[in-house]
């Protein structure tokens, strides 16, 4: 059975292939991938992304084969694959950008499946996190400005892609889901869609490993993210007041760069506005960023952690939970989206509204308090992770999803 994915992100054989930096995000997606391969010798798959090059290429390197798409007039490559290639299925990864829709305008929507990954349609509405258009206004920076680059401007382009987002769900008879948030959504946009089940499959880095509480630094929190509004930080920074009267000595990490020491001309305005908080509170000192990190080392920092906190306005199913979860991190998150459909509150993690940043706070300081709640938390979330996102189980369950597609 021949599988065309279509995704928006380079694998990285193919980026050391190329001599290129393999991305920081989408790296389940080619764990996915392998995994598939793996689990189904009857498999031949392959792999369509856009990439900066002039020429079209391709190669096959592990047993899949590449199909890569200058970024410029991409357009007229998708018939040329797919009659090449001739899949029984076509899987598109991601709904919200543009090449998705071109395959079904250029190829038609038979056998063709949409798989969500967020629905930035519906995301978008969150993007500012609650912060009001005033306060977003006065945080407006003269980077914001040379750029065009607002906080309003991302959101706007969001919308548009939101568009596009709906036209390809609106144009394909299958799309693979994973929660009862985006399953939801998707019967809203096209009710004649079948609506397929799938968890997803993690980074094989996280399998395999068990974190302990006596292992970690004390008092010390992660996120994964948190470089724009919607993902939350500010919240995070709002409660660490509350939470250091108790515990003096929390630390905060957050990984990626630490885009708040840039020079004022280069700052954005969510970062204004983040500054702004963190001089407010004064804890500027319990603030960490861990720079760049591979998935071993964003493993090894999960573990290091002795909460996770994921304090997202909106997320369909977060990797980052899973991740969490299936080492046995103590997970607090904001009850939005498809999160609860992953956490069974004081079972398997923390729930709380999202803008109760007392709440928040105060779920922190249980897990911090108490290390009978904190392994009971890790013991059955990473049963239930391991589960939900089972190497085997999943690759299986997609496989005969293509199977019902194609009648195979």
């Amino acid at each position: 059975m021949k599988i065309l994915w279509i995704t928006n992100t380079l694998f990285p054989d193919i980026c050391k292939k190329l001599g290129i930096e393999p991305p920081v995000s989408g790296g389940w997606m080619y764990a996915g991938a392998r995994a598939l391969c793996d689990a189904n010798n009857s498999i031949d798959l392959g792999v369509a992304t856009l990439f900066s090059g002039n020429e079209f290429q391709t190669m096959k390197i592990k047993g899949i084969n590449y199909f890569l798409i200058p970024e410029q007039n991409n357009k007229k490559y998708w018939k040329l694959i797919n009659d090449k290639f001739q899949p029984n299925v076509t899987h598109i990864h991601g709904t919200e950008y543009p090449h998705g829709l071109n395959f079904v305008e250029a190829c038609g929507n038979e056998n063709v499946v949409v798989s969500i990954q967020g629905l930035v349609s519906v995301i978008e509405r969150y993007y500012y996190g609650g912060i009001s258009r005033k306060e977003l206004r006065k945080n407006t920076t003269f980077r914001d400005y040379i750029r065009f680059d607002t906080l309003f401007r991302q959101r706007a382009v969001m919308q548009q892609r939101g568009r596009i987002e709906r036209s390809l769900i609106q144009s394909v008879n299958h799309v693979i889901g994973r929660t009862s948030w985006d399953k939801s959504h998707v019967w809203e946009m096209n009710q004649e869609a079948k609506y397929h089940f799938c968890n997803e499959t993690l980074r094989r880095e996280f399998y395999r490993h068990k974190w302990d509480f006596r292992d970690c630094e004390t008092h010390s929190i992660f996120l994964s993210q948190g470089h724009y509004p919607i993902k939350g930080f500010h919240q995070v920074i709002k409660a660490l007041p509350i939470i250091l009267r108790q515990y003096p000595n929390t630390k905060v990490y957050l990984a990626g760069r630490d885009f708040l020491s840039k020079p004022w001309w280069r700052i954005n305005g969510y970062g204004k506005y983040l500054k702004s908080l963190i001089t407010k509170f004064d804890v500027k000192d319990k603030i960490n960023y861990t720079g760049l990190l591979e998935g071993d080392e964003m493993r090894d920092r999960y573990l290091k952690s002795t909460v996770f906190v994921c304090p997202s306005a909106i997320e369909n199913s977060p990797n980052s939970v899973g991740e969490a979860q299936i080492l046995g991190v103590p997970v607090v998150a904001s009850y939005v989206g498809g999160t609860p459909d992953m956490i069974e509150h004081e079972e398997t993690g923390l729930l709380y509204p999202y803008e109760e940043i007392e709440m928040l706070a105060d779920a922190v300081c249980r897990i911090f308090k108490d290390n009978n709640l904190s392994n009971k938390l890790s013991n059955n979330e990473q049963q239930s992770a391991q589960i939900r996102h089972s190497q085997t189980k999943n690759a299986n369950d997609l496989n005969n999803i293509y199977k019902y597609i194609c009648n195979y």
